[in-house]
């Protein structure tokens, strides 16, 4: 626990549902020029500091489009988008490029559903893991190295200083999950978006990374965004809960609450799916 706040950051008392608001979309809209209709039709959604949020429908819904667009990944050459995002009040939207780059990795952590496609294959797993603090800090090789094995630990991979040295081949899936996890916190963010993490990976991996995703609010604070459309998966980590349908929030609300109430036809339809 001394390595994870050490390695993390705010500590237990910083997180907590319900506290500051962390990260404010407000009416966001996202057409893409090849499509006939929004990707996101006027989606407002807030979380608080130490808050996880599900973010749940189909596919199509328009859960990553979001994800995306709070991420300063949207491709914006492609699309027309409106709105506003806030992160810990600084606007993301409309932010210029130079301004996301300082943003993104230091104060925003991404996990992509495949880490295969997301880790450079000719790179080893170490230097990958400390990218964020070459981009974002002055620490020398020697401090980012240590903080990397760090991470490595405080995510539970066996061998961390071994991990390190090996190329992604050589892990399983589990294990580049972890990494990646290690990879988005080594910064201490303050969001972190995590985009159907869990999907490609067998359920007894899958229950073991959701366990550190709640090991790593409780101690760490940091808000998260998750996103998935299984619906146990959300009901095991989420406080909250948002359902998506056609690129439009149609209900939100206490998870528990949801499950067990529905109110919105298409939330009922999915639970019952």
């Amino acid at each position: 626990d001394g390595v994870w706040r050490g390695a993390f950051g705010r500590g237990p008392a910083a997180a907590g549902q319900g506290g500051a608001v962390m990260l404010e979309i407000q009416d966001l809209r996202v057409r893409f020029w090849n499509r006939d209709r929004d990707a996101v039709a006027g989606v407002s959604l807030s979380i608080g500091e130490g808050e996880v949020v599900g973010l749940v429908g189909e596919s199509g819904s328009g859960k990553t489009v979001t994800a995306m667009s709070v991420a300063g990944l949207l491709p914006r050459k492609q699309c027309g988008y409106s709105g506003k995002i806030f992160l810990d009040g600084a606007e993301l939207l409309h932010a210029d490029r130079a301004e996301l780059r300082k943003i993104q990795g230091r104060d925003i952590g991404v996990v992509f559903q495949e880490p295969q496609s997301s880790l450079d294959p000719l790179m080893r797993i170490g230097p990958q893991v400390e990218e964020v603090l070459r981009v974002h800090t002055d620490l020398g090789r020697e401090e980012r190295r240590r903080l990397a094995v760090e991470a490595m630990a405080a995510v539970e991979l066996a061998e961390p200083e071994a991990v390190y040295e090996k190329y992604p081949h050589q892990l399983s899936g589990g294990m580049l999950q972890r990494a990646m996890i290690a990879a988005a916190v080594i910064a201490k963010p303050k969001l972190l978006i995590l985009d159907e993490p869990t999907t490609a990976l067998d359920v007894t991996i899958q229950a073991q990374i959701l366990e550190l995703l709640k090991k790593l609010n409780r101690e760490s604070g940091v808000s998260m965004l998750f996103i998935s459309h299984d619906l146990n998966v959300v009901r095991k980590l989420c406080g909250r809960v948002a359902v998506m349908q056609k690129g439009q929030l149609v209900e939100e609300g206490e998870a528990q609450e949801v499950f067990r109430h529905p109110k919105h036809p298409y939330s009922q339809r999915l639970i019952a799916a």
